[in-house]
């Protein structure tokens, strides 16, 4: 702060005790030295708080871009189950629709044949027989 070598040091210090006297330059001393540690620390207190408010500030920022995160996150999950549930409705209502169908013409099925029903709901609901296939796109 102050560019203040040994040498200025002393003439201040002599100069004090010219003018102060030998009696009150020890409690003229310590008062100052008690004053300059006040300063110091008022000075320090103020640094802590200034960092704390910054680090609040920070904390702060963090804490709103997790909670826009997490909204981002619920709404594409809430997205996610209403289009699973649109699609579970669908299959349910396509399962239901093949049995209803299967249940009122049993004569076509074939005696003896248990693969009938099941290749009748797969062409109903639009799927191969073949395994390997790819599922219809809901």
């Amino acid at each position: 702060m102050f560019d203040v070598g040994f040498s200025e040091l002393m003439v201040i210090a002599l100069v004090a005790l010219i003018v102060i006297g030998p009696e009150r330059l020890p409690r003229v001393a310590r008062t100052l030295g008690a004053l300059l540690g006040r300063a110091q620390r008022y000075v320090n207190d103020v640094k802590a708080d200034i960092q704390r408010e910054v680090d609040l500030d920070e904390l702060k920022n963090v804490k709103s871009t997790l909670q826009d995160a997490a909204a981002s996150v619920e709404q594409s999950l809430s997205q996610v189950g209403q289009e699973l549930h649109t699609a579970g409705e669908s299959l349910q209502q396509s399962v239901t629709e093949a049995a209803r169908i299967e249940t009122a013409k049993p004569e076509e099925a074939a005696p003896g044949s248990n693969d009938a029903p099941l290749a009748s709901a797969q062409m109903d609901l639009g799927l191969e027989s073949n395994p390997g296939a790819a599922a219809p796109k809901v």
